[in-house]
């Protein structure tokens, strides 16, 4: 019983947290400067965020790559003004890159 109880629980509880873990990243979306430039729907200084999830839909990797712009800063990904690097966390730019990649 134990060892079908315990998966069991392991997987209830991964699934719980998925959509706890995209509403982290709007909270985390709105709580730092990030929609100064960004907003998810439509472009402003930056490109809307669904735009972003379009153009790295599907690859592998694109998670750390956003992460690493979103951490550091980008230029000439999206166009000439560059995106400065933000005062987030490894972990804090993880979660909003791929809150970004889950939207549609």
């Amino acid at each position: 019983m134990k060892k079908i109880l315990i998966p069991l629980l392991a997987m209830g509880g991964a699934l719980v947290l998925q959509p706890a873990m995209a509403q982290d990243g709007e909270a985390l979306f709105k709580s730092k400067p990030c929609a100064a430039c960004h907003n998810v729907d439509m472009k402003m200084v930056g490109p809307a965020l669904k735009e972003v999830a379009a153009k790295y839909a599907g690859q592998e990797g694109a998670a750390d790559l956003l992460a690493t712009h979103i951490k550091n800063g980008s230029q000439g990904v999206w166009g000439p003004i560059p995106m400065p690097p933000n005062a987030v966390t490894e972990e804090e730019a993880k979660t909003l890159a791929e809150w970004v990649l889950s939207l549609k």
